[in-house]
C-alpha cells in the first residue's frame, strides 16, 4: 500500500510505539551523553548528533524522497543549508551558477563564493535560461518557483544537462514543499529547503535542512556543520516535527487560498504583474504543472506605486504585514523595502494562509477598493 501525502506526513519519522511512551518523544537536550569506553555510538556529543534531529531528519527524508534511501542533514536555519552546500562541495577555482532572481540573500553567498576563489555565473529562473552558462560549472542552483518572482524553470532539463557537464545540482524546494513538489525524483543530487516556512508553517522558528541520496555527498554537508557549528535547538527541532503532521491540510488549504486570491486579483484594473503557477494563463503554468503536485501559497502582483502598495497593506485586517511565507496566517509585504530585489516599488508578495477563503479574499478585495480610493 502506498501511503498518501497525509498519511505520510502524520507518521514521517515517528519511532517504533513503545508501551508507555508518547508517539512523538520529547526534545532531548544535552551537551553530552554517558559514554565509556571508546566513542562509538550514534551521540557522542551535542554539537554533533542529538536524538531528536534524528527523528526528524528521517521525517523529513521520507517526506522529500518516500520509499528511498536518503541522508538529510538538519540545520539552524535555511540560510545554514545552503551555505553548508556551496561551501562544502566547491573549491577554489571551481565555478557556480546560481539565478540572478532568487532569494534575496543568495547576493551576499555570491560575495563569499567570490572571496572564497570560486567563480559565480548568474542568469533567470525563466525559460531554463541557466542552461546558456552551464559549461565548466561545478555546481548549478536551482530556484524554482522562484522567490519573489515565481519563475519556474524545468529541473530535469536542467539537472540533466548539468550532469552531461560533470556538474551538482541542488534545488531550493523551500517554496514548493516536499508535498508540492520532489527535485531528487526530478534527479538532482541535492533538495535544500528553509524548513522556516511552509513545512512548519506556523511562523514561530528557524530550520534548514538538506537532503541528497549520495552517502558521500551528504557526509560533507553534515561535516560543514560539525565545523561551523550551524545546529538547531532540539526544541525547534521537535516543534519542526510536530507540525509535520498538519503539513497536508496546511498545505492544502494554502494553495487553494492562494489561487482564489490570485483569480480575485486576475480582475482587478490597477493589477499588473500577476504571477501564481497555478493559474492556466501564467507564463510558468506549463513547466510547473508537469513537475508539481501543489503549487504553493504564495502570489505576486504589482500596484501602481509604492504609495499605492502601501496603502494596500495597511488597509488589510486578515493579513500581517510581515517578510515571511509558509505560515497559517497570511501575510504580504512591499519586496521593495528592502532594496534586495529587482523588483518595482509597487510589488506585493503575498503568502496565503489557512484562514476561510471567503473572508481572505473580501478582506484583500476591500483593502484594494480602500488603498485605490
Amino acid at each position: 500500500m502506498t501511503d498518501g501525502d497525509g498519511t505520510r506526513a502524520i507518521r514521517a519519522g515517528l519511532p517504533e510505539a513503545r508501551t508507555y511512551e508518547p508517539t512523538l518523544p520529547g526534545p532531548v537536550f544535552a551537551a553530552h551523553y554517558h559514554l565509556p569506553g571508546e566513542p562509538t555510538g550514534p551521540y557522542t556529543y551535542g554539537r554533533d548528533s542529538n536524538p531528536t534531529w534524528t527523528l526528524l531528519e528521517r521525517a523529513i527524508g521520507e517526506l522529500e524522497a518516500p520509499g528511498a534511501e536518503v541522508e538529510t542533514v538538519v540545520f539552524a536555519s535555511g540560510m545554514a543549508a545552503v551555505s553548508a552546500v556551496l561551501l562544502s562541495q566547491v573549491r577554489a577555482g571551481d565555478t557556480v551558477v546560481l539565478p540572478d532572481d532568487g532569494y534575496q540573500a543568495l547576493p551576499l553567498v555570491r560575495e563569499q563564493l567570490e572571496a572564497y576563489g570560486v567563480a559565480v555565473r548568474t542568469a533567470p529562473t525563466r525559460g531554463d535560461a541557466q542552461l546558456a552558462v552551464l559549461d565548466g560549472a561545478k555546481l548549478l542552483w536551482i530556484e524554482t518557483p522562484s522567490n519573489p518572482g515565481l519563475d519556474v524553470c524545468d529541473v530535469r532539463r536542467l539537472v540533466d544537462a548539468a550532469h552531461a557537464g560533470g556538474a551538482l545540482v541542488a534545488v531550493d524546494n523551500t517554496l514548493a514543499t516536499p508535498l508540492g513538489q520532489r527535485p531528487l525524483e526530478l534527479g538532482a543530487d541535492f533538495v535544500v529547503a528553509s524548513g522556516t516556512k511552509g513545512l512548519t508553517g506556523h511562523g514561530d522558528l528557524l530550520l534548514g535542512y538538506v537532503v541528497c541520496r549520495d552517502a558521500s555527498l551528504s557526509a560533507r554537508v553534515r561535516h560543514w556543520r560539525k565545523v561551523v557549528g550551524a545546529i538547531p535547538g532540539p526544541m525547534e527541532a521537535w516543534l519542526a516535527h510536530r507540525s509535520l503532521a498538519t503539513l497536508q491540510l496546511r498545505a492544502d488549504r494554502q494553495c487553494a487560498n492562494a489561487l482564489a486570491i490570485a483569480e480575485a486579483l486576475a480582475v482587478r484594473a490597477e493589477v499588473t504583474g500577476l504571477r501564481y503557477p497555478g493559474l492556466p494563463d501564467d507564463p510558468s503554468h506549463q513547466v510547473a504543472a508537469a513537475q508539481m503536485r501543489r503549487f504553493g501559497s504564495v502570489v505576486s502582483f504589482v500596484l501602481p506605486d509604492r504609495a499605492h502598495a502601501e496603502r494596500f497593506l495597511a488597509e488589510l485586517r486578515l493579513v500581517d504585514d510581515a517578510t515571511s511565507f509558509g505560515s497559517v496566517r497570511s501575510s504580504a509585504e512591499r519586496r521593495g523595502r528592502w532594496g534586495g530585489d529587482a523588483v518595482p516599488e509597487g510589488f506585493i508578495r503575498f503568502s496565503a494562509g489557512a484562514e476561510d477563503a471567503e473572508d481572505l479574499v473580501a478582506d484583500v478585495l476591500r483593502a484594494l477598493d480602500a488603498a485605490a480610493a
